[in-house]
Formats: C-alpha cells, structure tokens, sequence
C-alpha cells in the first residue's frame, strides 16, 4: 500500500509505540505473567471473572473473537477444569460459562501479578509523569472507540506541588488552543502566589479534580471584599471534558461560597472561552460588563460576570 509522507510518518509512530508497549508488559514471553497461558487465554480469563454468568455467544461479539476459535479456547478450559457449563435459565439453547475455584484462583495470581507489573512500571515514572501517561492513555482509548463510562472524577483540597502543576497546564493548554503567550503562565503564577500567601481557610479555597490518579482540573474561590467572593482559574483537562466536571467545579463554588457568608460572587473571563461561559449561564450568572483588551498576545473581549447567592 502506498501511503502519503504524512500518513507513514503516523503509521510508524503507532507501530514503534505498540513495539514499545508490548516489550513493556511482556505480551513476548512464552507464558503470560508466569503461567502458561497465551495472551489470548489471559484476555478471556479476565474477561470471565469480570461477568459471571455470561454465555459463549456474547462473549465473542464483545471481544471480537471468531466463534469457532474462542469454542477452542473454552474447551481447554475444560480440560483444564478452570470453568464449567451450566444452563442458561433465560435460553435453553445456550450454556452459562462460570469459572471454578482453580479459574478463580489462576484469575488472582495473574491478576496480582498484573497490577504489580504495572506499579512497577509506574514506579519509574516522577508523579507528574505517572499522571501524564494515564491522560494520554484515556485520550487514546477514547480515539479509538473506548465509550465506557470510566471512573468518576473526586474533588479533593490543594497540596503541595498542586499551584505549579495548575501554571503549567493551564499555560500549554491556552497556548496550545488559543496561541496565548507567556503573559498568561504569568498571570497564572501571580494568581497562584497570591492565593497561598494570603489564604484563609474559612473564606477561601482551591479544588482539585483528580480522575485514576491524575490531575484533570481544577477551580478557585478567594475573597474580593467582604461579602463578594470571586472564582477564579476554573480549568478541565480535554481528556475530561463533556463529563460535567467543569459544573462540578462551579457548584462546589457556590456551595462554599454561601456557607462562608459571601452575598454575591463575581468573576473575569473572556469572550472566546464559550465552554467556560455556557458552564458560568447555567450556573445562574450573569453578563455585567465586558470591555476590549490587549493581553497574552491577542485581541480579546474581557468579561465580568456576577450572581447572587
């Protein structure tokens, strides 16, 4: 097949990684994970353990297995006396497959050995890196047809190591989408300093969103006077929007927000973050005033919005 300069330097790029990741999990060695069973054999097991009572049919439409070849694979688990038949209640014509206490037993020694393969992979990697791969590994599932709900995201208060993490992704991620320079890392920074040499736990506070370990949003309250609050740097990593994190963020804004005793909430944004200002509508605010400016390298339209609490 003859392939475009583009298109092959991309074919590669997903082969070199797939060479990589299979070396990796050790998908090359004779058996998987110490036993004897085939990559394919595992995958099956896997699958078993996760549905009980699961017919042969549905389980090769789900895993995309021709029928005659996954028949061959479930009768070496008889043989093996790893699963059994029993059934089906609901059809006659079909048998419920269910493993025995030694499928459920190999299930766990490959399982534990699994996470501990994977931990150690982990263990190599700083933090920051640990959460960038699991990012990268959502946004690729994703890509490539993955629609299962995944875990939900926790909301958990800042730490130490979190306002550096914030500046840099919120400076790649506008810099990337809007082409806003370095004057914007700037004002990042400067929010962020501001916020932890002056804060007040009673009246302030900073959430981070966290999905599978990794960092991907976050939000912040400060005072402005008294009785007015003000939210500030509300971000949502892409590979987390559209699963109504950004709401999340903006209501557990408010609700803080009341309980602390502030009347009124205010906030500054800017014209072209439409996903930010549909979130801020929905939340009950409102459009005050909005003024032209020159910042970050761009013409943009500055916003101020406000809502009663």
């Amino acid at each position: 097949m003859d392939l475009d300069d583009g298109v092959a330097a991309k074919v590669a790029a997903v082969r070199r990684f797939s060479r990589i990741y299979t070396r990796r999990i050790g998908v090359l060695q004779d058996g998987l994970l110490g036993t004897d069973l085939s990559l394919a054999e595992g995958r099956l097991l896997f699958e078993l353990a996760q549905r009980p009572d699961t017919a042969a049919k549905s389980l090769a439409a789900d895993l995309g297995l021709d029928a005659g070849y996954l028949s061959r694979l479930l009768r070496g688990f008889e043989r093996r006396g790893l699963i059994e038949r029993r059934p089906d209640p609901a059809d006659g014509r079909q048998s419920l497959l269910i493993l025995t206490a030694a499928g459920r037993d190999l299930y766990t020694v490959i399982d534990d050995r699994s996470r501990a393969e994977v931990a150690a992979l982990l263990h190599q990697l700083p933090p920051d890196g640990q959460n960038r791969l699991v990012q990268a590994l959502d946004q690729a599932g994703a890509l490539l047809g993955d629609h299962r709900p995944g875990p939900t995201h926790v909301l958990r208060p800042h730490r130490p190591g979190d306002m550096g993490w914030i500046i840099h992704r919120q400076a790649l991620l506008y810099a990337g989408e809007y082409g806003w320079d370095e004057r914007f890392e700037g004002l990042v920074a400067s929010i962020c300093a501001q916020f932890i040499e002056n804060f007040d736990h009673r009246r302030e506070r900073c959430w981070v969103a966290e999905r599978n370990g990794a960092i991907v949003g976050s939000i912040f309250l400060v005072r402005d006077r008294d009785e007015v609050a003000k939210l500030r740097l509300l971000y949502v990593e892409p590979a987390a929007r559209g699963l109504g994190l950004g709401r999340h963020l903006v209501a557990e804004c408010l609700a803080f927000a009341t309980a602390a005793g502030y009347r009124r909430i205010s906030l500054w944004t800017n014209s072209v973050l439409h996903s930010a200002r549909r979130i801020y509508e929905q939340a009950g605010f409102r459009l005050v005033r909005e003024e032209p400016h020159q910042s970050f390298g761009k013409a943009l339209v500055g916003q101020y919005w406000e809502r009663a609490l």
